[in-house]
């Protein structure tokens, strides 16, 4: 059976390489491959982790036999991708301009949208309320929240160390929008935790990043800094954070695949990788045209939402 549409080592490269360090989805909900579209994939019972058997054997007895349970899921990836046509007049001219190269300008294009999209279905799907259980989330009134500085009830040094104590796994990283960010490493609370002499609103302190880090006891603070633009074509821009004005502590496993023993709040089962390629379009233009493709085949995947915790509006 032929396609029309044939990836191209090329163009999937650049694909590939394209990066866009203002992203996170890929830390936040770490790829692991499967090898068919529709797969399976465990929710663990986190109860046989924590509950000890006898492991005491007799000189002539037997060790104990422990089962671990899971309830298994079936679900599919989801194709995504873009064109952009590129005419031939253009592909001929950049031939006397070295360095110019107008399909692969379009591939690193259409990564960065691609990449954007997965990002806000990323970013809506951990900063959802819906995701997470009775217990794990709270949204924040306006006395409580992180940007109230000269309120005694805003307090985000005991929100996040209470909620992470209370967790049955210890989470390992704090992910925040960057207006989060923003009023999180200036609040006067969070500056007398990390400068304990002085630390107040009064000298003007910002903490560092890696003093977050070590205030909250996780192993890494992602920030979503990343815009999106909501107007429809043709309208003027209207720019939005993409990660908003919330705040999650997560336990993620980067290693943990859609069928071990592993437990991690969410991952992305990834198909392959990202592909890319040309259609030719001889009925464009004059002179035809090139149909610049990339896509990739990936399902972002909440596998156990209870090791996380969620504080929606944290800031105003």
């Amino acid at each position: 059976m032929s396609f029309p549409f044939t990836p191209s080592a090329q163009y999937t490269a650049i694909a590939l390489a394209y990066q866009n360090k203002e992203l996170i989805a890929d830390m936040v909900l770490p790829r692991t491959q499967v090898l068919e579209r529709s797969f399976r994939w465990d929710v663990r019972t986190k109860a046989d982790l924590f509950s000890v058997p006898s492991t005491l054997v007799g000189r002539k007895g037997n060790p104990s036999e422990v089962e671990f349970t899971a309830t298994e899921q079936t679900s599919t990836v989801l194709d995504y991708g873009l064109d952009d046509v590129v005419p031939q007049d253009d592909i001929d001219a950049a031939r006397t301009k070295p360095g110019l190269d107008p399909i692969g300008r379009a591939m690193e294009g259409i990564a960065e949208l691609i990449m954007l999209d997965r990002e806000k279905r990323v970013a809506d799907l951990v900063f959802a309320a819906a995701t997470y259980p009775v217990g794990s989330k709270v949204t924040l009134d306006s006395a409580n929240q992180w940007s109230a500085f000269s309120n005694a009830a805003s307090d985000p040094v005991e929100d996040i160390l209470s909620a992470a104590e209370g967790m049955l796994m210890a989470p390992n990283t704090l992910v925040l929008g960057s207006q989060v960010l923003f009023q999180l490493r200036r609040h006067p609370k969070v500056l007398a935790a990390v400068f304990p002499v002085g630390g107040n609103a009064s000298v003007g302190g910002v903490a560092p990043m890696a003093a977050l880090a070590d205030l909250f006891e996780v192993d890494r603070v992602l920030v979503g800094r990343g815009y999106i633009n909501s107007a429809k074509p043709g309208q003027a821009g209207t720019y939005a954070r993409i990660w908003g004005k919330s705040a999650a502590l997560l336990r993620i496993n980067p290693l943990a695949n859609v069928r071990g023993n592993d437990i991690s709040f969410g991952m992305t089962a990834e198909f392959g990788t990202r592909v890319a390629g040309v259609i030719p379009e001889p009925k464009t233009g004059l002179r035809g045209a090139q149909r610049a493709r990339a896509g990739e085949s990936v399902k972002e995947l909440i596998t156990a939402s209870d090791t996380g915790y969620l504080f929606s509006e944290a800031v105003a």
